[in-house]
């Protein structure tokens, strides 16, 4: 079998940031950073995850938009 996706390079900064978004009960996000991911030769993307939320939603951001998210 082979590999055609890249995976992550070595020293390389990652493309995209991925955030466990969670809705409070007044309308409110919060937004906490749990990985990271970086594109792949082929489109698809390498998804690199520090923990794995169990509710909510993971949504991944360009990296160069900023660290800070607020809804």
């Amino acid at each position: 079998m082979s590999d055609n996706t890249a995976t992550k390079p070595a020293g390389k900064s990652p493309s995209h940031v991925a955030w466990h978004v969670r809705e409070s009960s007044n309308g409110k996000s919060f937004w906490t950073r749990v990985g990271a991911a970086w594109t792949n030769k082929d489109g698809g993307f390498t998804v690199q995850l520090d923990c794995v939320p169990l509710d909510g939603r993971l949504v991944c951001q360009p990296a160069d938009k900023g660290e800070k998210k607020s809804d």
